[in-house]
C-alpha cells in the first residue's frame, strides 16, 4: 500500500489498480518468467494518468535469491535515448533548433560525408552513419573495447568511414546517431550533458531513484544483470560507458521514476501535446517505405492506437499509446527486467500485459499471446483446425493484418521458444490461408532450420506453386 501511495504522489490523479486486473497481470507476469526464465522482472501500467498496476516478480539477484521489488534500480538501457528525444524536442519547440538544418549547423566538428545529413535524420536513424565502437558476435559492445576519449576523438575516428546507406533511404538504429544529438546538447546549453538532462528532466520532475552512469548508483536496491546462454542465466556485467556515451546509453532507475518520465512526456509536460503530436508522425523515406522511428521514439499501431516508445534491448520496454490525441485514453507501459534465460525480445512482455489490459482495444497483442499459449499445448488431433476457428470468431483483424500478425507470432515463438513451438503457428497460419504462398514458405523455412530437407523441399514447392498461380492471375 505504501509503495502504490508513493506513485500516486508521483502520478497526477493516479488511482489503485482495479483488483481483478491486479491479479491478471500478476498471473501473467508468473507465466512470462516461467516461461521464458526472467530473472527478475518490475512492471507499471497507467491509464489517463491512474495507475493500473504496479508490480514485481522473480529476484534481483539470482545467486543470492534476493527478491525483487518495484522499489529496486534497473538499468534502463537504450530507454536514455527517450531523454535526449524530449531535450532536442523542447528546442525545437522554443524554435532553437530545426529538424530540417544540418546537424552540422549546430555541432562543429562532424566528418565531411556526414555536413548536409539534417537533425531529424539522426534523430530518427535514417543518417546512415556507422557505429562507432565494436561489436561481439551476439551484438553486444565489448567491455574490454577502448573507447575514443571524447566526442570529437569518436568523430575523427568515422572521418574516412563510409555511410552504410545513403541518408534517408533506410533506418538503421546506431548509438551513432544520438552521439550526434548529445553533442548537439551540449553545444546549444554549454554545459555536459549529464548536467543538462539533471536540470532539465530528472530535478525538474524530481525523479529521486534516478542516475546517469553506475558510480554514484546506491551500493544495495540495484538489481543484477543477467543474459541468456545455452537456456540458462548467466551473471552479465554491464557495459563500462563513458560519460558522453551516457545519452544513449547507462541510464539506470527505478520503475517510479520511469512512470513519473513517460507521464510527464505524454501529459505534455516536458513537451507541449501540439509539439508531440506534430513530431510523434512516422517518417516516410526517400523510396516510399516508412521508417521506424518518431523524433527519437519507435513508432507503431495497435488497433486504433499508435504507439511509441523504445527498448533496452531483450530487457526492458516501454510504450505510450493514444488515439487520434493525446488529451484522453492514454496508456502508459513500462516493463523492467535484468535478463532472461532465453533473452525474450522486450516487445513480446509489453504486449502480453496490453493483451490482459485490453484485449479488445489492442487485438494484435492479444492474439500473439494467445498463439503463444497455443504454441506451447502438447498438439492433439484437429486442434490447428479448432483454433482456426476460434481465431475467426474472435478476432477483429482483416485477412491482410491477420495473416501478418500470425507469421510474425511465428517467429516470434521460434526465436523465443524454438522451433517445434513455432511450427504449430505456421502451421495453423495455412490452416487459415492455405493459398497463401507466404504461409507456406515461413513453414517450409521452419522445417529446414529444423533439418528436415524433403518436408521443407514439398513445402518451398508449394510456396512457388501458389506464387506462380497468383502471378498468372494477375497478369490476365
Amino acid at each position: 500500500m505504501t509503495m502504490l501511495l508513493g506513485l500516486a504522489l508521483l502520478l497526477p490523479g493516479a488511482a489503485f489498480a482495479d483488483e481483478a486486473l491486479s491479479a491478471a497481470l500478476t498471473r501473467q507476469m508468473e507465466v512470462n518468467r516461467q516461461r521464458y526464465s526472467i530473472a527478475g522482472q518490475a512492471l507499471l501500467v497507467a491509464h489517463n494518468g491512474k495507475v493500473l498496476f504496479r508490480g514485481a516478480d522473480g529476484e534481483a539477484d539470482v545467486e543470492r535469491h534476493e527478491r525483487v521489488t518495484a522499489d529496486h534500480v534497473f538499468a534502463a538501457y537504450s530507454l536514455s535515448k527517450l531523454f535526449v528525444s524530449v531535450l532536442i524536442m523542447q528546442l525545437v519547440e522554443q524554435g532553437q533548433v530545426d529538424l530540417d538544418a544540418p546537424a552540422s549547423a549546430y555541432v562543429a566538428g562532424l566528418p565531411a560525408s556526414w555536413q548536409a545529413i539534417r537533425v531529424r535524420e539522426f534523430l530518427d536513424h535514417t543518417s546512415g552513419v556507422p557505429e562507432y565502437f565494436a561489436q561481439r558476435q551476439d551484438g553486444a559492445a565489448s567491455n574490454a573495447m577502448a573507447f575514443p576519449k571524447d566526442l570529437p576523438a569518436v568523430f575523427a575516428s568515422l572521418a574516412d568511414t563510409p555511410l552504410q546507406f545513403a541518408t534517408g533511404t533506410d533506418t538503421r538504429y546506431t548509438q551513432t546517431n544520438f552521439l550526434v544529438l548529445t553533442a548537439l546538447l551540449e553545444a546549444h546549453y554549454g554545459k555536459p550533458y549529464a548536467q543538462i538532462a539533471d536540470e532539465r528532466i530528472v530535478r525538474k520532475l524530481q525523479l529521486g531513484h534516478t542516475w546517469l552512469g553506475p558510480a554514484a548508483l546506491p551500493k544495495q536496491g540495484v538489481v543484477r544483470s543477467y543474459a541468456g546462454k545455452d537456456g540458462r542465466l548467466v551473471p552479465e556485467q554491464d557495459i563500462d560507458w563513458p560519460d558522453y556515451a551516457h545519452g544513449h546509453a547507462g541510464l539506470y532507475l527505478t520503475l517510479d521514476d520511469l512512470g513519473r518520465f513517460l507521464q510527464a512526456v505524454s501529459s505534455g509536460e516536458l513537451v507541449g501535446k501540439a509539439t508531440l503530436r506534430r513530431l510523434w508522425q512516422p517518417r516516410t523515406l526517400t523510396n516510399g517505405r516508412r521508417g521506424g522511428f518518431a523524433a527519437g521514439w519507435e513508432y507503431g499501431e495497435s488497433g486504433a492506437y499508435r504507439q511509441v516508445g523504445h527498448d533496452g534491448g531483450t530487457r526492458v520496454r516501454v510504450r505510450v499509446l493514444f488515439q487520434d490525441s493525446l488529451d484522453g485514453d492514454v496508456y502508459v507501459f513500462a516493463y523492467l527486467t535484468n535478463g532472461s534465460a532465453k533473452n525474450v525480445w522486450s516487445r513480446v512482455l509489453v504486449g502480453s500485459a496490453m493483451a490482459v489490459v485490453a484485449p479488445d482495444r489492442f487485438p494484435a497483442e492479444a492474439l500473439s499471446e494467445s498463439l503463444v499459449h497455443y504454441a506451447l499445448q502438447t498438439p492433439a488431433a484437429g486442434d490447428a483446425q479448432a483454433q482456426a476457428r476460434s481465431i475467426r470468431a474472435k478476432v477483429a483483424l482483416g485477412d491482410a493484418k491477420l495473416e501478418r500478425a500470425i507469421n510474425t507470432a511465428g517467429y516470434s515463438v521460434r526465436e523465443n521458444l524454438g522451433i517445434d513451438p513455432a511450427l504449430r503457428v505456421f502451421e495453423l497460419s495455412t490452416v487459415l490461408f492455405p493459398q497463401s504462398s507466404n504461409a507456406w514458405d515461413s513453414l517450409a523455412e521452419a522445417h529446414a532450420a529444423k533439418g528436415d530437407k524433403d518436408r521443407a523441399k514439398a513445402l518451398y514447392d508449394k510456396a512457388q506453386e501458389l506464387a506462380a498461380g497468383i502471378r498468372a492471375n494477375e497478369a490476365r
